[in-house]
């Protein structure tokens, strides 16, 4: 038996060997050790069991979404012969080896959703939990935000009367960032506080606390508290990099976006130059550096510039598109008031011409900030001009006479009632 395990193992390691040369060859060895049938105490089922999840990594390393769907819908047959807690064990690891197969989001919710139901059918209340919650995940990733929230409120009640902290702290966290993706800001904060609070009365991962900073940072943000936003933002970021995490660049780069929104541009070529960014330098971190030099120099045109160079890295993170775009309003809005300001009539297109950019975007936010009460104005379209009035006084006239009558009516309200104890 001891021999036969050794055989396994040293097979095992030539297939590893094998794999860094000719990925496709390992595979087929690999299922056909998968393959081959065994039975209950037979040695060779720690060899499948390390082989299945090999499997999944070297289909993981080809980026081969199906096959590794198909692996883990014909894991837990593969498994038969193994104890529950390792089968959920290396189902698990199998789906969070799917989770780093770029463009499969849609397959892995449908292999999750599989996988959940198997668990129901074999009553196996915890794993359908943990799966449970990856699908939650899974939902929020897919921007399914209405499915991940009706999911988690069904888990955080089972997970309640259990008071299984670890997984509750979790669902929470999830259900905040649902929240804060439909945009309801105090629902989101009261679930974060919630998972915090489940956080405290037991022992919280390293991994998990990052996780509640950063939706503390964010939710900060919201809030335009910069400041704070940045502490838990450099926490994250202190975490995810003693794990070495590969969020830990996500957290980074919002700390240089609160040094751009507190108008400190300067500041962030210094944390990027720091020992601790320098080892995630890449296009996600230039892209910061180019609006935070764009924002300085208070530039339209090369914010427009590194919208257009850096449009991936913008534009997929909704966060920092988020406060970009709120960014570049306020920019805008500040030159044009600078530009308009020492003329009661001005043609368009020499306003669009001083701040370079199209005429049609120019004309269109000046109309936008007109209706918005920034400034008193008309835009004479057949003339191409814009006609800047001078704001006008409120006649607080009005306002004072109503004042000294109900002033009058308090002095004769209380003579009345002194009046009145007198007699």
């Amino acid at each position: 038996m001891v021999a036969t395990t050794t055989s396994g193992a040293a097979s095992l390691t030539a297939i590893e060997e094998l794999a860094k040369t000719s990925p496709n060859e390992a595979i087929s060895k690999y299922e056909a050790i998968l393959g081959a049938p065994t039975s209950s105490g037979s040695p060779d089922l720690l060899t499948r069991e390390t082989a299945l999840v090999k499997l999944g990594e070297l289909y993981r390393d080809t980026k081969q979404a199906e096959p590794l769907a198909a692996l883990i819908r014909g894991a837990p047959a593969a498994l038969a012969n193994t104890s529950k807690a390792k089968t959920a064990k290396i189902i698990r690891a199998l789906l969070d080896t799917f989770a780093e197969v770029p463009d499969s989001l849609p397959l892995q919710v449908q292999v999750c959703k599989e996988s959940i139901q198997w668990a129901t059918d074999e009553k196996r209340i915890f794993l359908r939990q943990a799966l449970e919650t990856r699908l939650a995940g899974l939902y929020h990733e897919n921007k399914m935000h209405a499915e991940a929230l009706a999911l988690t409120a069904q888990l955080l009640k089972e997970l309640k009367r259990l008071d299984d902290k670890n997984v509750l702290m979790e669902v929470q966290l999830l259900e905040s960032k649902a929240h804060h993706a439909l945009n309801a800001l105090p629902k989101s904060r009261a679930a974060l506080t919630s998972a915090r609070t489940s956080a405290n009365s037991i022992y919280c991962p390293p991994y998990m606390q990052a996780a509640l900073d950063m939706q503390s940072g964010i939710l900060h943000a919201e809030e335009k508290d910069f400041k704070t936003a940045y502490s838990y933002f450099y926490e994250t970021l202190e975490s995810y990099a003693t794990q070495e995490d590969k969020r830990a660049i996500q957290a980074l780069k919002y700390m240089l976006l609160c040094k751009i929104m507190l108008n400190l541009s300067s500041d962030v070529n210094a944390i990027v130059n720091s020992k601790l960014a320098l080892r995630y330098a890449g296009p996600e971190v230039e892209a910061m550096r180019a609006i935070a030099s764009a924002h300085q120099n208070r530039s339209l045109l090369e914010f427009e510039q590194c919208w257009t160079k850096y449009k991936e890295e913008i534009s997929n993170d909704p966060i920092i598109h988020h406060h970009l775009t709120a960014l570049y309003d306020t920019l805008f809005e500040q030159n044009l008031l600078r530009i308009i300001e020492p003329f009661s009539r001005v043609e368009i297109a020499h306003v669009a011409k001083l701040v370079n950019l199209p005429t049609a975007t120019v004309e269109t936010k000046l109309s936008q900030m007109i209706l918005d009460k920034v400034f008193y104005g008309i835009l004479d379209q057949g003339a191409g001009c814009l006609e800047v009035f001078d704001e006008t006084e409120v006649d607080k006239t009005y306002d004072s006479a109503l004042e000294t009558i109900k002033n009058m009516g308090n002095v004769v309200e209380s003579l009345y009632e002194k009046a009145a104890q007198l007699t």
